[in-house]
């Protein structure tokens, strides 16, 4: 049996949550939020820190920008993916231009960039917009 530590969207508590109750939607210990909820999370600096220091859970954050064309056009493809891995991966997304220090401490030079985290550590990077079948086999190619 394993174990997932998963930080609350809404109170930033930490919570211990058996692997296979991953796909039960589980809830948050303190404020009863959705751990894992259907669209991605976003993230500020201090967000990004907490979570790749204390989730088991392998993370997906797409560096965008409001202004960013590409960054818009793959916005709904993202949004619709983390549905569908909800409780494999969890999926986030940071905007770069209000996150600037963030997107620096990164290097990210191009957006939309995905990052894939596991455990703290960077275990892949993405440049450019993706179409949902090229996301969809990116995704299943993460060395989780």
């Amino acid at each position: 049996m394993s174990e997932h530590f998963l930080i609350c969207p809404a109170c930033q508590a930490k919570n211990r949550v058996p692997g296979e109750r991953l796909q039960q939607a589980p809830q948050c210990g303190k404020c009863k939020a959705s751990l894992l909820p259907p669209q991605p999370l976003t993230l500020d600096g201090p967000k990004l820190d907490r979570l790749l220091a204390n989730e088991t859970l392998p993370l997906v954050v797409d560096f965008w920008a409001p202004w960013c064309g590409p960054c818009q056009s793959m916005a709904p493809v993202f949004t619709a993916a983390a549905g569908e891995v909800n409780g494999q991966l969890r999926l986030a997304k940071l905007d770069t231009e209000a996150q600037q220090a963030a997107a620096a401490r990164f290097g990210i030079r191009s957006i939309p960039t995905l990052i894939a985290f596991h455990q703290g550590r960077e275990i892949a990077r993405q440049s450019g917009a993706l179409s949902a079948g090229q996301l969809k086999q990116w995704l299943q190619s993460l060395p989780v």
